[in-house]
């Protein structure tokens, strides 16, 4: 927290990032989270099997498919999807716990579960879409991170134009040419919306106390 938030208090935001893959998103948010300590990852629970090294409650909530329909059902998921076999989501809860105590949560989702939180929570999200620099520059980073299969970087490209058609639904556009320079960018909004009027909590309160001569 910096010291505005010390002498007023402020409500933590949901900063999302998406992009289509490769575009690197994942590598923002990995420098975002080293070097901004009132920033956390939000974690998702799923019904995929854990796997070697993952720990519970670190990388993923891991519950059976039983109890993931359950909590569709008690509406406590601010956004989820099914992936193939297997369900992701967003507990609401966690996340409008630190919110409330003034620490800000990051996204690392796409277009849907954007729309998803924005439809239940519009007020507490800040959206950043990471565009490439070109088509060409995707491909070699798809290539060059040697991943995947030249069939599973044909889909990836391919359904990379689709996901691109959503930037308009996001609040924030970054070209993503030079990572430091991103991040940086980053950094930026996230100060400037930290300092938004509405999510000064104690602004009311402080400015009484300044007219008053306090």
């Amino acid at each position: 927290m910096n010291e505005t938030d010390n002498l007023i208090g402020r409500r933590g935001l949901m900063l999302v990032l998406s992009s289509p893959s490769g575009a690197g998103k994942t590598s923002i948010a990995r420098r975002l989270l080293e070097e901004d300590a009132a920033l956390e990852m939000s974690v998702s629970a799923t019904t995929r099997k854990r796997r070697p090294g993952e720990v519970e409650g670190q990388d993923y909530h891991f519950v059976d498919r039983d109890s993931f329909h359950i909590m569709i059902n008690n509406r406590e998921f601010l956004e989820y999807a099914r992936v193939f076999d297997h369900y992701y989501g967003t507990p609401e809860g966690a996340v409008m716990t630190a919110l409330d105590s003034g620490r800000d949560v990051l996204f690392d989702i796409d277009w849907q579960g954007t729309q998803q939180i924005a439809d239940a929570k519009r007020e507490d999200l800040v959206s950043v879409f990471i565009l490439p620099p070109s088509t060409r520059d995707l491909e070699h980073r798809l290539t060059k991170r040697a991943q995947d299969s030249a069939e599973v970087v044909a889909a990836r490209m391919a359904k990379a134009s689709d996901e691109i058609s959503h930037y308009r639904e996001y609040d924030y556009i970054i070209v993503n040419q030079d990572i430091d320079v991103s991040v940086t960018s980053v950094k930026a909004i996230l100060t400037a919306e930290r300092l938004k009027r509405d999510r000064q909590v104690g602004l009311t309160n402080f400015v009484k106390r300044l007219r008053a001569g306090q």
